[in-house]
């Protein structure tokens, strides 16, 4: 892995650690400064992901479009459209930063704004996540491959249990993923039916970041095994 590439993924975990936060609200810090700034933190990296894949958005009206990348274009034009809403919505509901602009209207529409924004942002994320999950696990296993010696043997007979439990553990998380997504309300926010943010105080801050981690895991694997099947239909 080229350290270009080990900076990707350093900006883009970040990234996804600080959206888990973030969808917390203010909730999660006694100060709502702390979510404007971990805000700004986000739209800084954000800036240095585009630069980063600056080709792919250069070639985006160039070349011959097959199903992987129609969808990985919709997912990335999508999380561009909620990361604009969620910047400049951020920007009109701040208390701290952003005060010298002295935006006195549209409060209304940019609190509701936010709230839709950041709920598609999180699925478009974790859909976007799964696109890559595949290679970013060969490139992974490749390296360690490269740094470590182990018998051909040894590598046979542990692999088909390893892919078991691995296989029994994902779904058992993407099960519950289905449960959290429901139980948080998720849906809700995606279509306005809930029109404020709730934060369940009783199930507290830790089952509140393994319930977004699980469903951060559940669209992840769907458009991975997505991916998996428009690989073997269209591009093999």
């Amino acid at each position: 892995m080229t350290k270009t590439q080990r900076l990707r993924m350093t900006i883009d975990i970040t990234m996804t650690i600080l959206s888990i936060i973030l969808m917390g609200g203010n909730y999660l810090f006694p100060a709502d400064i702390v979510h404007e700034i971990l805000g700004v933190g986000l739209f800084v990296l954000w800036g240095l992901h585009i630069a980063l894949n600056r080709r792919w958005y250069g070639a985006i009206f160039r070349g011959k479009y097959n199903p992987y990348r129609v969808m990985q274009t919709i997912i990335n034009c999508c999380i561009l459209i909620c990361t604009i809403f969620l910047m400049i919505s951020g920007i009109i509901l701040s208390n701290h930063i952003f005060t010298f602009l002295n935006i006195q209207g549209g409060l209304g529409f940019a609190r509701l704004a936010h709230l839709l924004a950041s709920h598609w942002y999180y699925l478009f994320m974790s859909l976007h996540i799964g696109l890559h999950v595949g290679m970013i696990s060969n490139k992974l296993c490749h390296s360690r491959a490269s740094t470590r010696e182990s018998s051909e043997t040894e590598i046979i007979g542990s692999s088909p249990i390893m892919t078991l439990v691995g296989k029994i553990l994902l779904t058992l998380v993407c099960a519950y993923g289905i449960y959290a997504f429901i139980a948080r309300g998720v849906w809700k926010y995606l279509i306005l039916r809930q029109q404020f943010f709730f934060f369940d105080l009783e199930r507290g801050y830790i089952l509140f970041a393994i319930d977004y981690i699980s469903i951060i895991i559940l669209f992840s694997t769907l458009s991975h095994l997505l991916v998996k099947s428009m690989y073997q239909r269209y591009l093999k």
